[in-house]
Order: C-alpha cells, then structure tokens, then sequence
C-alpha cells in the first residue's frame, strides 16, 4: 500500500474486482460493508474506500476518528477468522476518507458471522458474492494448503493399472516409473493410497467426470445435430490417453499443406502442432476437477479451432484483461503438472501464453488477425486457434502481415520494386524490408549472431539455438533463401547453409 501522501483516489474510481466503495459506515448494517473485507480476505487481496459514492462522488466522512474506531471493531467482532487489514486516512480538498487494505487471507475459508448466519464471500467481477458449496470447498482448501489433485481418494495403488503411464514414462524419460516414484511424485501417499492425481492417471479412471469431448463441425458454427459434423468423439480414461486421443482427433481433422521447393518442401499446417499441443496440454491439467458435469472440448470448425476447459483463472483473474505476456505461471494441480513436465509435455516455469503465440508468429502463413484468443470467466476457459489455411490461395505465400506474390530476385525498397544482387544487400538491410513478423527477424538476428566466424549453419544449429520444432526450423530455412540472405553450401555435405555477404 502506497503512502498516504502519495496516493492518487482517482486512480481507483470506477469499478473493479480489486476494490469497492461506501459512501458511509454503515454500523447497523455491517455486513453491507464487511461482505467485500471476507470477499477480499478469501481471494487475493482488495481495497475498500470510505467517504465514495456508487457515482463515485468523492463527498467524504464525518467524524473519522469514531468512523476508524468502529471499522476496527466490527471487523474484529464480525470476522472469523480475523483477516489482516491496515487503516489509512486520506485527506483531499478538505475531505476526509479511510481506506481499508484487506491482504490476501493465508486461513480461509474467512466468515462474516452475524444476523444469525455464517457466510463465506467470494469476489466476482465487481461483486462479493456469498461462496457456493464448490467455492466453499476451494477455499477450505486453499486455506488447508491444499490442492485438488492431492487430496487422498478412497482408491489404492494395487486397485488401478497404470500400464498407459508406465509406458509413456519410460518412452519419454527413459526411465522405468516404479513404486517409490508413485509415492515421491504425489500420485499416492506412504501407504498406497492414491491421491486424486493418481486416480486421473490410471488407465481406467474412476474419476467419470474426467472426459474429452471432440467434434469436427460443417462450416464455421456448431449445428443443431451430428448430421452437421464430419466427425465426433467422447473418450474417457487416464489423462494421458485423453491427451493422446485428442492430438489424434486434431491430427485425423486438419490439413497439412506443403509447398515444394529446390531442395525440399514447406510444411503449412492447418495449425501450428506445438502450438494446439500446449493448448490441450494446458486444458487438461489445469482444468478445475470440482467442476461435475463439465468436461474439456475441442470443436474443430472450417476457420478454427476452440478448446474449452472447466475452470477460470486460477487467481480469479479474467485473461482477456491481461497482458498474457506478463500472465505468471500459477497451477491449479500441482502434481498433475509436476509429472507432465517430467514426461516433457511441458516446462516447469513460465506461462504457455507465449509459447502459444510465439509458434503462431512464427507459422508460415501467420497475420496479425490470426493471432490466438484467450478468454475467461470465473468458471471458463476458452482458446481460439485459428486456421492458418483457411482462404489461403495455395499459389500465394504470405510473409508476417502481408500477403503477396514472391519473386526470388525482387526486394520492395520503398514503393518500388527492383531488382538486386542479394550478395551486395546489407543483411539488416533485406530483412527489415522483407514482410517478417518482429518475431521472425529478431529469429534470423540471433541466428545470424551466434553462428561464428566460419558462417555454416544446419538445421540442427537453429533446434539448438532456438529450440524450435523441425518443422519450424525448415520453414526458417526456406524464408531465409527466399529473400537471398543465405545460400546453400556445396561440398560439405548436405543440409549445410551460409549467410550471404556475412560480415561475422
């Protein structure tokens, strides 16, 4: 919390999930007040301003001293347990508010006790609502340190099979999963008992709500029936089976194009693989298990693709109010994502937001209006992948933003067009008037850095230097010699490249 000298009320005007405003304390009336200090206390954190109207007139308090007094007072008879909060006055124009900052609660659930109720608030949108029985669960959850996928199930080690996960654990790490990893990992405790991460695992999963739904939908827009789809699915199982079914159903129900070139071929996939990958990566194991009823979906239409997962922002957040570059990577399973990111299928830190724009950005027939869409509500999740093919001409080649024709020795410089020696083009030159995606350039800068002084280059070298897929790595490579800033090298194998007019 700022200083009172330093803070600026007219920054907080307006309506938010992080503060509320009173225009008064109402002392008879507590719980219109005390409602957002529990809503607060069991989320992360909050503001409450006195002395504001709904109208966000700044009119201010009288008597402040009894006002601050009685704040204090009625938190303390009225809360259970008693949240952390500071008191702050602030003065403007001769006007006197108080200011409430509520921290986030560590022992939640926190009541409001009074009026012969106890009641739990959540904070939705710009309202602190009481908590449902779900919401409840999260929160005695929260408060307990605990998650969802370790909470013990009523299931034991020798109750389940577990050949799906025995076998993609030793193809992926090479290692054999044994018992003492069960209980080392958090799949089950010292005396065999599964946790709810280990039921999700197994290869016939008791956990029913545990399903994926997939439909290739005619058109761009679901239809009243399955006459109006090419293709539907419903699986059920270990998680990893449902992973591994809807990459198949996605592989079964896109298109991959592909465009010849001298001394090999571009791959142009409907969507990026990695990309629609970390989607369902993501959808799967942070979805929220106590949502029954609710299960991950996948809807393949002509011009996208959506995927659906139960469960908002873990903190609550809504992610189309965010900078997603920025977005920390918070994890409602713990232990679901710990023996994901040991298989590989995804890392330890950071957020898969960029990873999923990035491969986008880096696709070859990528614009700016193809860039994926994420949004959320409190208990959705929701991703748009869009068709990178879709009313694509096959004959045309679209460089970033820009759609055009491409002839091998014509370069725009300007508005016109002419002919050039790309050996005597600077490289900074070539590629800032070459229609890339920032993401492309800043791709072919690092390579161009960091290859050394004998300029050669492979395939390998960008996997290494980047950690791109092979696919994307080719696709690198053709653009490179399309715009005449490399050449192939003869003699020294196959496979092997240098950058023209390389000043390394």
């Amino acid at each position: 919390m700022r200083k009172a000298a330093e803070f600026k009320l007219d920054e907080f005007l307006g309506e938010t999930t992080l503060y509320d405003k009173k225009l008064t304390l109402e002392e008879r009336k507590p719980k219109s007040w005390l409602k957002s200090i529990s809503a607060f206390a069991n989320g992360d954190g909050g503001i409450l301003f006195f002395g504001i109207s709904d109208e966000d007139e700044l009119r201010g308090l009288q008597d402040l001293k009894r006002a601050s007094e009685k704040i204090s007072e009625l938190i303390k008879e009225r809360m259970d347990p008693i949240p952390k909060v500071s008191l702050k006055i602030y003065r403007r124009d001769g006007k006197d508010f108080i200011i409430v900052n509520v921290a986030a609660g560590m022992e939640t659930p926190y009541y409001y006790v009074g009026d012969g109720s106890r009641i739990a608030f959540i904070r939705i949108g710009n309202e602190s609502v009481p908590a449902g029985a779900v919401d409840l669960k999260r929160l005695v959850m929260k408060g307990s340190k605990a998650t969802f996928d370790s909470l013990l199930s009523q299931y034991r080690l020798e109750d389940l099979d577990f050949s799906k996960l025995r076998a993609t654990y030793r193809l992926r790490t090479g290692k054999k999963i044994t018992v003492d990893d069960f209980i080392s990992f958090g799949l089950a405790d010292d005396n065999h008992v599964l946790t709810n991460a280990g039921v999700l695992l197994a290869d016939e999963s008791p956990m029913r709500h545990s399903r994926l739904f997939c439909t290739r939908w005619l058109g761009l827009d679901k239809a009243s029936g399955l006459m109006e789809a090419w293709d539907d699915k419903e699986y059920s199982g270990s998680l990893l089976s449902l992973l591994q079914n809807g990459e198949e159903f996605i592989k079964n129900n896109t298109k991959m194009r592909w465009k010849k070139i001298a001394d090999g071929r571009i791959d142009m996939p409907d969507y990026p693989e990695r990309a629609a990958l970390e989607c369902l990566v993501n959808a799967l194991i942070h979805r929220d298990y106590m949502e029954l009823g609710s299960e991950v979906h996948i809807d393949i239409f002509d011009n996208r693709m959506e995927i659906y997962s139960p469960g908002g922002m873990f903190d609550g957040s809504l992610v189309q109010n965010l900078d997603t570059d920025l977005v920390a990577s918070k994890r409602r399973n713990p232990i679901i994502a710990d023996i994901f990111s040991r298989m590989k299928y995804m890392e330890r830190r950071g957020s898969g937001f960029k990873k999923i724009k990035g491969d986008y950005q880096y696709a070859y027939n990528y614009r700016a209006e193809l860039a994926p869409k994420f949004k959320s509500t409190a208990t959705s999740f929701f991703v748009t992948l869009y068709n990178l093919n879709y009313n694509v001409p096959i004959e045309k080649v679209v460089f970033g933003e820009e759609k055009v024709d491409f002839e091998p020795k014509k370069v725009a410089f300007g508005e016109e067009k002419v002919d050039f020696e790309p050996e005597k083009v600077n490289f900074e030159v070539l590629l800032e008037q070459a229609h890339f995606s920032n993401v492309t350039k800043q791709r072919m800068r690092a390579l161009y850095d960091s290859i050394g002084s004998s300029n050669i280059f492979t395939r390998k070298t960008i996997l290494e230097i980047m950690n791109l897929s092979p696919t994307y790595a080719s696709n690198l490579i053709s653009k490179m010699k399309q715009i005449g800033i490399i050449e192939i090298v003869t003699g020294q194998g196959k496979g092997r490249y240098k950058f023209k007019n390389f000043d390394g």
